[in-house]
């Protein structure tokens, strides 16, 4: 297989590394959408990013990749062979990178019926598509912007619900698609309608690095990459390695994160202050932020982490207002939640969570 560009060695982008990152600590977030220009590493991040996620458990024969310790996830593959009484082989495999031609078509990424067994042996049975192949690891959409509008909603609706229901021709077929979802898009060829840009979690605008020393960087580190990829990356390794371990930790600890009411007001003060549209953006905040602090091995979340979610949140949200006219930094985000909650503050107390009243229930 040929080397891949490691990861941490990327140049700049700050803002796109850590939105891969993200999701890549909780896949639920959603997805995100990255536009720029020619030449900005959109799709050397990807497949970097894919490189660096942990090994997975799956078992050796499913075509789903499903997880021997989630039960309610498995697919409908799995129960029939459970059902039948055989014995299914446990194996650890590294996340798949898969790649989504611009061509596809609704057959090719939901799955279809098996026209060779059907005609050979007159049986229905469910083809897998890419959706399947796609399952707990990274889908990645290049010039997503060109896709059939059709097929990117479905593709959206997947990874939305984490499941995939095929019910066509005589078929029905349910198989988990839990996946990190990568877009990219150069704006200059036509944007991606409204409705369907909501749909993706985050979103990040890249340009090409102005800064001399920096593109010299650039420069120097693709040559020496090109001439010797695999000595290139050895000597990136530990901090590969060292990134791919505090992605693992922050999934392990995801979920033990915790939030209070001042938090839940603070992102919907936040996105009603800047007139977003929709609730998405708010639940996108708060998973966002919460990935955030994992990452950073905590287990609350605080403005900082609300601040960073909105910068990655908001931006393809907003039409009208502060986005539009001037694009609005973490700083001005952070000072921003900081002021609302300065006035709620003054007209009193919220009424706590279910996470917070589990806490004052502990202490008592």
């Amino acid at each position: 297989m040929r080397p891949i560009f490691p990861f941490t060695a990327i140049v700049g982008q700050e803002r796109m590394k850590r939105a891969l990152v993200l999701n890549a600590v909780d896949p639920r977030i959603g997805g995100v959408l990255i536009r720029g220009e020619r030449g900005t590493a959109k799709s050397t991040a990807a497949r970097a990013m894919a490189a660096l996620l942990p090994q997975i458990e799956v078992f050796v024969d499913s075509p789903f990749n499903d997880d021997p310790s989630a039960p309610n996830t498995w697919s409908d593959w799995v129960k029939e062979q459970m059902a039948q009484g055989k014995e299914l082989v446990v194996a650890k495999r590294q996340i798949r990178f898969v790649d989504l031609p611009v061509s596809a078509t609704e057959d090719r990424v939901v799955g279809t019926l098996d026209i060779e067994k059907a005609i050979q042996k007159g049986e229905r049975h469910f083809e897998p598509g890419v959706l399947a192949a796609a399952n707990r690891g990274l889908l990645y959409i290049d010039e997503v912007n060109l896709l059939d509008d059709h097929v990117v909603d479905l593709l959206l609706d997947s990874a939305a619900m984490g499941v995939n229901i095929v019910e066509r021709e005589g078929i029905s077929f349910a198989h988990p698609a839990r996946f990190i979802l990568v877009g990219t898009m150069n704006p200059e060829e036509g944007d991606l309608r409204p409705q369907l840009l909501d749909r993706f979690a985050l979103s990040v605008e890249i340009h090409g690095i102005r800064d001399a020393r920096e593109r010299v960087l650039i420069m120097q580190r693709n040559l020496a990459f090109e001439s010797d990829p695999e000595g290139f990356r050895e000597q990136w390794m530990p901090k590969e390695l060292e990134l791919s371990r505090q992605i693992e930790q922050a999934r392990s600890l995801v979920d033990e994160v915790r939030y209070s009411t001042r938090d839940l007001i603070a992102i919907a003060s936040l996105t009603s202050s800047l007139n977003v549209d929709g609730h998405r953006s708010d639940l996108v905040i708060l998973k966002t932020a919460r990935a955030h602090a994992a990452f950073e091995n905590r287990t609350t979340i605080t403005d900082r982490d609300i601040a960073l979610a909105a910068e990655l949140a908001l931006p393809h949200r907003i039409r009208r207002g502060p986005f539009y006219q001037a694009e609005m930094t973490m700083e001005d985000l952070q000072e921003r939640i900081e002021q609302l909650q300065g006035a709620m503050a003054e007209q009193g107390e919220a009424e706590p969570t279910p996470q917070e009243e589990a806490v004052g229930e502990k202490k008592k």
